[in-house]
This record gives C-alpha cells, sequence and structure tokens, in this order.
C-alpha cells in the first residue's frame, strides 16, 4: 500500500513550486515600468526643443531634477520597505510614477508641469527602484523562488530594469515622430503598463516577515558589510549610470547635424541601444563574477571608458554611426556594473539591512544622471570631446582606485 503512494509524494510538492518564478516576474514588471518611467522622458529632449521651444540648459535641467527626487524617495524607500513591507510600499510607488506621467501629458500646455512632473518621475522610481529591487531577490530565493544562487536572484531586477529603459525611450520616440500629439501620446504606453503591472504585483506574496524583538538590536549594531561596501561597490556605482546619460541627453544633441529630420528616432534609437546591451552581457557578468569578485567591475569600467573615448569621436566628427557604437559600449558597461553592484549589495547585506543597503547603492548609481548637466555647463569652457575624454579619464581612475590591492585586502 504505501508503494502505491509513494509516486504521489513529490507531485505536491512540485505542483506547489511551480507557480514560484511567476512571483518574481510579476513583481519583476514593477521595475520595467520604473526604468520605462525614467526614460521616456529622455529621448524626447529634441522634440521638447522643437515643439517648445526649451532651450538646452532648460531640457537638461529637468532632465536632471529627476534625481533631486530620486535620492531622497531612495533613502526613504528603503527604511519604509523594511517597515511596511515590499508590496505596499511598491505600489504606492507605481501610483505616483503614474501622476507624474499624466503631468508631462500636461506639458504642451503648461509647461510649469514638467517640473513637478520630472520630480515626481524621481519619486516614484526611487522607491520603487529600492522596493522592487529587494522584493524580487526575495521572491526568487526560497521559499518563494527556485534562482541558483543569491547574485542570480539579485541580478534579475536589473535585468527588468534594463528592458523598461530600453523599451521606454524607443516606443516614445517613435510615437513622437510620427504621431499626432507627440508629447501627450508618448506617455500613454507608461500608464497603461503600470496598470498591467500593478494588476500583477497585487498577485505576489509579501516577503516581509514581522518585524522580530531583536531588529532594534541588530539596527544599533555595526554592520560588517559596510567597510566593503564603501571601497568595492560605492565608487563604482556613480558609473552605472553616468556615462548612459550621456549617452541619452549628450551624444543626440551633438551629431544629428546628419540626422536631417530624423533626431527624435535617432535619440530613441540611442536610448533602446544603451540598455539593450546591458541586457546582452548579463550572461558574461555572470561568467566575471563566478571567476572573481572584481572581475564584472573592472570589465564594466574599462567598457564605460572605451565607449567614452568612442563617444568623443563621434562628437569631434558629428558621425551618428559612431556615435550609435559608443552608445551600445557604455551599455555594456552599464550592465556589467549595474550586475556587479546588486550582486555585492545581494550578497554583502544581511537580511534586515537589504532594502537599505540596495537603496544606498541606488542613490549613489543616480547620482550618475547629473553628468549630463555637468557637461552642459562645462561646455562653455571645453569642447564636448574633450569633457567626454576626461570623464573616460575619469573612469579608469576608478578602476585603478577599486582594483588596487589595498582597498580588497581591507575589504
Amino acid at each position: 500500500m504505501p508503494l502505491t503512494h509513494t509516486p504521489a509524494a513529490p507531485v505536491g510538492p512540485a505542483a506547489s513550486a511551480a507557480p514560484a518564478p511567476r512571483h518574481w516576474l510579476r513583481a519583476g514588471w514593477l521595475m520595467t515600468a520604473s526604468g520605462w518611467s525614467a526614460n521616456q522622458y529622455s529621448s524626447l529632449l529634441g522634440a521638447y526643443r522643437d515643439h517648445l521651444g526649451l532651450t538646452a540648459a532648460t531640457t537638461t535641467a529637468l532632465f536632471a531634477v529627476y534625481v533631486l527626487g530620486l535620492i531622497p524617495a531612495l533613502l526613504l524607500g528603503g527604511p519604509l520597505a523594511d517597515r511596511h513591507g515590499r508590496r505596499r510600499v511598491a505600489l504606492t510607488a507605481l501610483a505616483v510614477s503614474a501622476l507624474a506621467t499624466c503631468l508631462l501629458m500636461c506639458g504642451p500646455v503648461a509647461p510649469a508641469l514638467l517640473w513637478p512632473g520630472r520630480f515626481l518621475t524621481g519619486v516614484g522610481a526611487g522607491t520603487l527602484l529600492t522596493a522592487g529591487s529587494v522584493w524580487i531577490k526575495e521572491l526568487s530565493t526560497a521559499p518563494y523562488g527556485t534562482a541558483p544562487t543569491p547574485g542570480a536572484a539579485a541580478r534579475r531586477s536589473g535585468l527588468f530594469l534594463s528592458a523598461g529603459f530600453a523599451t521606454g525611450g524607443l516606443a516614445a520616440s517613435l510615437i513622437a515622430q510620427w504621431a499626432p500629439h507627440p508629447m501627450v501620446l508618448a506617455y500613454v504606453p507608461h500608464l497603461a503598463l503600470s496598470a498591467a503591472a500593478a494588476l500583477g504585483a497585487a498577485r505576489a506574496p509579501e516577503t516581509v516577515p514581522p518585524r522580530a524583538p531583536a531588529a532594534a538590536t541588530q539596527e544599533r549594531t555595526a554592520p560588517a558589510y559596510r567597510t566593503p561596501f564603501r571601497r568595492l561597490v560605492l565608487p563604482v556605482a556613480p558609473w552605472v549610470f553616468a556615462a548612459p546619460a550621456i549617452a541619452f541627453a549628450v551624444l543626440p544633441a551633438q551629431v544629428d547635424a546628419g540626422l536631417r529630420g530624423w533626431g527624435t528616432v535617432y535619440a530613441g534609437i540611442v536610448t533602446a541601444v544603451t540598455p539593450g546591451a546591458g541586457l546582452l552581457v548579463a550572461p558574461l557578468a555572470r561568467r566575471l563574477s563566478a571567476r572573481h569578485r572584481l572581475a564584472t567591475a573592472v570589465a564594466g569600467l574599462l567598457v564605460t571608458a572605451a565607449g567614452l573615448l568612442t563617444g568623443a569621436l563621434a562628437v569631434a566628427h558629428a558621425q551618428p554611426a559612431v556615435a550609435l557604437l559608443a552608445a551600445a559600449l557604455i551599455g555594456a558597461g552599464y550592465g556589467l556594473c549595474v550586475a556587479y553592484g546588486l550582486t555585492e549589495v545581494g550578497a554583502l547585506a544581511p537580511p534586515h539591512h537589504l532594502a537599505r543597503v540596495t537603496a544606498r547603492f541606488w542613490a549613489v548609481c543616480y547620482l550618475g544622471f547629473c553628468t549630463p548637466y555637468a557637461v552642459t555647463l562645462l561646455g562653455g569652457a571645453f569642447s564636448t570631446a574633450t569633457i567626454l575624454a576626461a570623464v573616460a579619464a575619469l573612469a579608469l581612475l576608478t578602476l585603478a582606485a577599486v582594483a588596487r590591492p589595498g582597498a580588497r585586502t581591507s575589504a
């Protein structure tokens, strides 16, 4: 009689485990919506200059004001997600992001609303990044998922984010190029994606357990992760978005002389190629991470520097094709750097600190979004090609600082 029941024993666990991968997929669409909201504006910079008469300084300032909302939201979103749960905080952030998109849609009739729209885009994206990144990692591992390693689970949020970056900018640019009312209709897909993501995420389980009495004691102790996080992760973090922001906001405008009316579509292609290349290097990032702890960071910074130097060459000769190559290299560097950072954070931070450490990582990453504004300010004294070459040199200096033996052994 027991033999008749033996085959049935694994059926129950298998049936209960089967839905597990769908949990992190449901939460993953939140990250895609976050990346989409950030990049849909990036590809419209030229369109705003053409349709609304905004100056280059204004459009790049609007690009950067996003960071002013994002960084505080990142720093507050971590503790909020630890305290109130991943799902509640993530869905609230998604609602804020949708509200921001509605304000941006009002820009053609009330340009002043672009400022709060971009600011709230940062607030929603920052909070969503923190809660969503941690939620996906937790849903990917036992008892909710079956990710092979913690590093693989941590990298999944970066892949979903990159997908949103790539598709959001391209879709917005195509709509702006050919559809009527481009500054309104370009934002409609994000609202549809947000609604679909909310429906999916509402069915994913909450992963935050009730706070244990010992949590307060854990908060007061000096975490062991701080030194390696400060010496090995934080120096790389700004490069996650510094170079991609240059690809989005600087390169298209510098090579548009030969585009003959296709500037908006070209900008959308750049915003798709950059994070798209980041998606393509994900298998390489896994192999490098398995080989050596710092290999992914070293490769990412080297490729980033190569992309910036290629961008300098493209700008000097006004070559759109070379600028696309630069965007692809920069995107590959972005993908490697973000994979390195998320893997390190997932390995270093204990569960009760994971959300806030992830928030700090993303906050430093997004400081890089201010880079195009700095390039604009320096443009009065130096050529853009010279500035890009100098930024490439800074990437190589960062590589030297992270890879030096003292940094590795002390961490």
